[in-house]
């Protein structure tokens, strides 16, 4: 921040001393501070529009650690099966289905208040096409995974109204206002792919002005929603997902999607608080295929071992925690992943796998562990991919306590259908090994990593020791959805009881219903797995 001071300090001067020389008649010229930017100067350099566009980058995976901890490591991470709490004096929690008053705000209320400020300071605020089309583009990368985590949200009705107490829209009504923003923003992002880098790179910290990349991450983004629909709207996954692919999407991982803020603050979070360990989950799976990417994505425990912390206990030592269970590896300079080109192909593995051709599907599948491998800078993806006889792990608790048997048998390599072989069961076994090497691959965006496996029920995950649900959740198929926060029950009741009627009216094949962490979304539809 210091330096960027001192940066404008330099710029103002030369702008005050310019505009003293040529015109000393001006009053207010005369008796302007020299350090005082002016709209015109502000304009000039796209600071106003520049630092809301930064903004909101900083929000699609929160990089202030609280809200990064709220939405990742207490919500979504252990949903996903990431990540395990480790403070033994937390009682009431989002893993144990009983979250605390003041922790149901935070993936929702603050989420939503801290988007729309700088975003309607955009919209509002210019008439740059390449301005508005980042605003809607990122609105939809902040906001679908808050749909994903509760359900209806408040959404259109938000851009014209100065108070976040509005309507809610249905799931449905705001994937479909989504697709129409993300379609807006790849036309505009597609007509302006060499627009100068310049114009942009001052406040861009993901792809530094290059269009053509932010126009990939845009159709990938549609590419990841389109597939969400796999099971409730199959037609509409189909035909926006052939769209997005047909548009371009992440293919190498030059071109992977990343933050990359000052500073990584969740190396707070992880490396100095020590609240939180490497789930069981990943683990398991990963022990058993004796993946070679493990040491590059995590640390040993205290006897050198790779090993989780079961999601969903309560902890009675924290310290005890910490040196039993792998941390993950992350540090100062650790870039914020959004998105990378291994997702990207599992995504379009999965398409050819429903709707294409299943030999394109296996050469998709077999390219993004490739990628995968890549990007961690891991070797032996080949023989990886070959060995049939590595299954996942069963989890053997360094403590003692929460031992548990494998969750799934699924093997690594790509299974092809013979003559007299049940194609439909050969077609879920890939489809499953697709989710979980995507699972793998994309860690640690724990609310994709949630969203996927409530749409297709993989990877299967432990079902958590500790259930505080009061009956609320099917334990065995975890949490599917937030609760939404207090302050909505208090501040916006009429529209959030109407909103609770549309989460049920939505719901299909749930055996759970109301504003409870057991009722399925909207897209969340698939029968359970057996």
């Amino acid at each position: 921040m210091k330096k960027m001071n001192n940066r404008w300090q330099s710029v103002l001067l030369s702008l005050a001393l310019f505009g003293l020389a040529a015109c000393t008649g001006d009053f207010e010229d005369i008796n302007r501070n020299p350090n005082q930017v002016t709209d015109d100067q502000m304009d000039a350099l796209n600071y106003k529009t520049g630092t809301k566009f930064k903004a909101l980058q900083s929000l699609v995976i929160p990089v202030q650690e609280h809200m990064y901890q709220f939405n990742e490591s207490l919500s979504g991470g252990p949903f996903g099966g990431y990540i395990g709490a480790t403070v033994d004096t937390w009682q009431t929690k989002f893993e144990t289905y009983n979250p605390s008053a003041d922790w149901r705000k935070w993936p929702f209320a603050n989420v939503i208040t801290e988007t729309y400020t700088p975003y309607k300071g955009i919209v509002n605020g210019t008439e740059d096409e390449v301005a508005i089309a980042f605003a809607r583009l990122l609105r939809v990368a902040i906001m679908h995974r808050v749909t994903d985590s509760y359900g209806p949200i408040p959404y259109s009705k938000l851009e014209s109204n100065e108070s976040v107490y509005v309507e809610y829209d249905s799931q449905e009504a705001v994937y479909t206002k989504m697709f129409e923003e993300l379609d807006e923003a790849i036309e505009i992002l597609g007509r302006n792919t060499t627009l100068p880098a310049e114009a942009w790179s001052r406040y861009d910290g993901v792809y530094y002005g290059n269009i053509a990349q932010w126009l990939k991450y845009a159709n990938s983004l549609k590419l990841r929603m389109a597939m969400r629909l796999s099971y409730v709207k199959s037609d509409v996954a189909r035909a926006k997902a052939a769209e997005a692919i047909a548009g371009g999407v992440i293919e190498a991982n030059a071109d992977n999607a990343a933050m990359h803020a000052a500073e990584n603050r969740t190396t707070l979070i992880y490396n100095d608080w020590g609240d939180h360990r490497v789930g069981a989950d990943i683990l398991c799976y990963m022990n058993g295929y004796k993946d070679p990417r493990m040491e590059k994505m995590f640390l040993a425990n205290d006897v050198g071992d790779y090993v989780g912390i079961r999601i969903g206990i309560d902890v009675t030592s924290k310290s005890q925690a910490m040196s039993k269970y792998s941390n993950m590896i992350v540090a100062s300079d650790t870039p914020y992943l959004w998105f990378n080109a291994a997702e990207a192909t599992f995504l379009h593995a999965e398409y050819e796998l429903r709707w294409g051709s299943a030999e394109t599907a296996k050469t998709l599948y077999e390219q993004a562990v490739r990628l995968s491998f890549e990007e961690r800078g891991a070797s032996g993806a080949d023989a990886y991919l070959v060995d049939a006889t590595k299954k996942p792990a069963p989890y053997t608790d360094p403590l003692g306590n929460y031992s548990a048997s494998a969750r799934s048998e699924i093997t690594v390599p790509w299974e092809t259908a013979t003559d007299g072989s049940d194609t439909e069961a050969v077609q879920e076994r890939n489809l499953e090994r697709i989710i979980v090497q995507k699972w793998i691959a994309i860690f640690p965006l724990g609310v994709e990593a949630w969203s996927e496996h409530r749409r297709t029920g993989y990877p299967k995950l432990l079902p958590v020791p500790t259930d505080k649900s009061g009956g609320s959740v099917n334990v065995e198929q975890g949490a599917r959805r937030l609760p939404y926060p207090v302050e909505e029950y208090q501040q916006n009741n009429a529209n959030l009881q109407a909103a609770i009627q549309t989460l049920g009216a939505e719901q299909q094949n749930g055996d759970r219903s109301g504003d409870v962490m057991g009722t399925r979304v909207w897209w969340d539809c698939k029968p359970y797995n057996k």
